[in-house]
């Protein structure tokens, strides 16, 4: 490519820049020349000079052509295409009417609270619901004390309501409005029930014929939602194709005018968002439930397109699983279980057991002497052990009471345990008949050779016949002038000295 090409290649696209900067600035002031047109003069003394879809001709066409179909008892079959239905068009039409009624309403309720502001202020702020409101202005009009046992208000507002609007209009500040004033109010309350009827007969048209041209979808978020969204999207094969995160946009309305709109308007949602199925879950799952609606919707579209179940049992079953889900979103947390603390990673440790573990215990344990020093009188002074360790005493060490202090430590707890039968034959061995003197183990001269048993009752019993048989034993074989004996070997039947 040559240097000349490169810059008529530059010159080319500097040309389509400046074109499109052109062009962005058309749109620009095509905008605001709309926004101009659609500026309303609420000053205005008639509502028609500002609300001007009641007179219009594609008004009075499009209902003329909903009355003609409602005539006839059942839609025709749809072959091929929906879009080629000769109803679909009117279908379409009369659902974006409906959007422009809406609109229209709030023009005139606009009129209205400026209007009647003048006679009762506080009424906007008692009655907030645009229709409500226009009623409430038609049946009181000039005279506030109708506001008291009125039927017609009680079919209007809540008991109440009518409570507080009408001790409210007792303190009023509101002055009285001239005939032309109140011609004017009525006129406007005329033709928005009159707007407000004319869209409910095209909503009950829409809902009667959406059954043919998309059943499924109509199953899941009602005939009028699905109308808008179809006729937003260009017709139902166009939506067909959409994917499910631009459906759920459609219908998302990005300005507003100021003071036409009693609710702040949230950044991408659309119809589905604000449709009943949506609406009717907590706040906080409004969005997570838009998504899903606009998935399945997609799905149920699909479906509709190519002609198939044209009895809506998809989207039934659609619609069931979408609320089952609701559900579950909807259940309480589980209860939190108490659980137990878990056990500590250090193991148990093995305890020692045995004799050398008693005799550990017993070498180790605590002493007599501690236990003495250790223990204290309350209420005596105590003599300090040493000068220098002032605070430091014996105890109870020295003190009367304090004998046996160097008998061995004896754990009852873990000392060996003897049979009663070795305690009672122990008892026998050391049985002695009789008193003892300390000298040399010789019997005192108070023992009694006269004994009780339990057989013969009085008994004469040698006191030193058990220690006499003791003594020649030791004798015998212990004795320091004792000879070998002879013992006779069994195996060898020898004898052995």
């Amino acid at each position: 490519m040559s240097l000349a090409d490169e810059l008529l290649a530059d010159l080319e696209e500097a040309a389509e820049e400046e074109e499109e900067s052109l062009l962005d600035e058309e749109d620009l002031e095509t905008i605001e020349e709309v926004q101009e047109e659609m500026q309303v003069d609420l000053n205005a003394e008639s509502v028609k000079s500002i609300a001007k879809l009641l007179d219009s001709k594609q008004f009075a066409e499009i209902l003329a052509k909903i009355e003609e179909y409602v005539k006839q008892p059942k839609a025709s079959a749809v072959m091929g295409p929906v879009e080629a239905a000769p109803e679909y068009k009117v279908i379409v039409d009369a659902n974006n009417l409906t959007v422009e009624i809406e609109n229209e309403l709030n023009i005139i309720h606009k009129f209205i609270r400026d209007k009647y502001s003048k006679r009762f202020p506080e009424l906007e702020s008692l009655v907030p619901n645009a229709l409500d409101y226009i009623r409430t202005v038609k049946e009181l009009g000039n005279c506030l004390a109708k506001c008291k046992n009125n039927e017609n208000l009680q079919q209007i507002l809540t008991n109440a309501t009518i409570m507080v609007v009408s001790v409210t209009a007792s303190t009023t500040q509101g002055q009285q409005l001239t005939e032309e004033e109140l011609e004017h109010i009525e006129e406007a309350c005329n033709m928005a029930l009159e707007l407000n009827q004319s869209k409910h007969r095209i909503y009950e048209y829409v809902e009667s014929r959406m059954s043919f041209i998309a059943p499924n979808l109509s199953v899941i978020v009602g005939a009028s939602t699905a109308a808008k969204i179809m006729g937003i999207a260009g017709g139902l094969t166009n939506l067909s194709k959409m994917p499910a995160c631009n459906v759920m946009l459609l219908g998302a309305q990005r300005k507003t005018l100021s003071g036409f709109s009693s609710t702040s308007v949230l950044p991408h949602t659309g119809y589905i968002y604000h449709s009943e199925i949506v609406q009717s879950l907590p706040s906080d799952l409004h969005r997570k439930a838009a998504r899903l609606v606009a998935a399945k919707c997609t799905l149920a579209a699909r479906v509709d397109s190519f002609h198939e179940s044209s009895e809506g049992k998809v989207g039934y079953d659609l619609k069931e699983e979408i609320e089952r889900k609701f559900d579950k979103w909807q259940e309480p947390p589980p209860v939190k279980q108490v659980k137990p603390l878990p056990a500590p990673l250090d193991g148990q440790r093995k305890k020692r057991g045995g004799r050398r573990y008693r005799k550990m215990k017993e070498r180790l344990g605590l002493t007599e002497i501690r236990k003495q020093a250790n223990r204290m009188s309350f209420g005596e002074i105590e003599e300090d052990a040493y000068q220098e360790d002032l605070g430091f005493s014996l105890g109870h060490l020295g003190k009367s009471g304090s004998g046996r202090i160097r008998q061995a430590q004896v754990n009852e707890a873990t000392k060996a345990k003897i049979s009663k039968t070795l305690q009672r034959t122990l008892q026998k061995q050391s049985m002695v008949y009789g008193g003892k003197s300390t000298v040399r183990d010789r019997s005192s001269g108070t023992a009694s050779s006269v004994a009780f048993t339990p057989l013969q009752g009085l008994e004469i019993v040698n006191p030193q016949a058990a220690e006499k048989k003791v003594a020649e034993a030791n004798q015998k074989y212990f004795s320091s002038m004792a000879e070998f004996l002879k013992v006779k070997n069994e195996k060898s039947g020898t004898m052995t000295q």
